[in-house]
Order: C-alpha cells, then structure tokens, then sequence
C-alpha cells in the first residue's frame, strides 16, 4: 500500500536539506570572493608601499649626490648640511620590508619629515639642485597611490560580511601616509 503522508515528508526532507546545502554553497562562496579580494588589495597596498619606498630611496640617492657636490659650503650652510646628513642618515636605517604598522609609519613620518626640512633649509641655502623637484613629485605621486590603495583596502574590509571575515582571518585597517615633501 501506498502511504502518500511518508512520502511527502521524505521529499520535504530532500527540499529543506538542498536548501540548506544551497545556502552553506553561497556562504563558502561569498567567503571565498571575500578573501580572495581582500588578500589582492592587500598586496596592492604592499605593491604600492614598494613605490613610496623606491620614491623617498631615490631622493636619499640624490641626497647624497648633493651631499657629496657640495661639501665646500660656507658656516651659514654647514649647520644645514650636518641637519640634512643627520637626517639622511636616519632615513637610511628604516627598512620595514613590507608596508608598515601604525606605529611604524609614524616612525617613517617622522623621519622624512626630518630630512624634508633639512633638505629645504639645504637648498635654501646652496640654491635648487636638479633632479630634487622631480624626486619629490614622485614622493607625492607614489604617496597618493599608496594612500588610494589603503582606502580601497580598508573601505572594502569594512563592509558587511567581508568584515566579518577579516577578523576571523587577521586582516586588519592600514594605516594612511602624512608626510609631505617641503620643495
């Protein structure tokens, strides 16, 4: 004998549970576009880092160009040049290999920062030095495109339910770079 009521609770059965295997689907799936995109903005931020980076090298390089041309300074200039050599010198030391923590990026702040005044009472002094003003437009550039790359990264780690995973997986908010060239 056919019993229609025990079928119809098997097939209600196979329906509730596709529809839950449907569901845990699309979660792991969100999850997983989820992460994928936050780990390539990640590395953009990382990428982007790279260039401020190789942009503030390439004024230490031609810092020490000009250090080196110009040691002949008057008294005035040679309290400016040990500023900028001292300053110089800091900046050499930082290496953080990837993009910096907050505390890290203060740190780089305020380092640049020191060598951007000592670099523009320098010039200020000696007179321009070519390749400078060109060097610090780089800095300016890169430093947009870091700080674009960060807003990406964290504006998108803050939405709903990417944020959820974020946490779960350790990818916290970066931080923004400050420092402004003074040439």
């Amino acid at each position: 004998m056919y019993d229609a009521d025990r079928r119809d609770g098997v097939n209600r059965g196979l329906v509730g549970c596709g529809v839950i295997v449907a569901i845990a689907v699309a979660l792991v799936a969100t999850w997983a576009g989820s992460y994928s995109r936050l780990v390539k903005l990640h590395e953009a931020v990382d990428s982007a880092w790279d260039e401020v980076d190789g942009a503030y090298q390439r004024r230490a390089d031609l810092v020490s160009t000009l250090m080196g041309t110009a040691r002949g300074a008057e008294q005035t200039e040679r309290d400016a040049w040990a500023q900028l050599v001292e300053a110089h010198a800091a900046v050499e030391r930082i290496d953080f290999g990837s993009a910096p923590d907050s505390e890290q990026l203060a740190q780089f702040e305020a380092a640049q920062s020191r060598l951007s005044s000592a670099l523009s009472r320098v010039v200020a002094a000696a007179g321009p030095y070519p390749g400078l003003e060109a060097a610090e437009n780089e800095i300016v550039l890169a430093q947009e495109r870091f700080n674009d790359a960060t807003l990406l990264y964290n504006k998108t780690r803050r939405r709903f339910p990417t944020i959820l995973l974020a946490k779960v997986a350790g990818f916290g908010s970066r931080p923004y770079l400050d420092a402004k060239p003074t040439l």
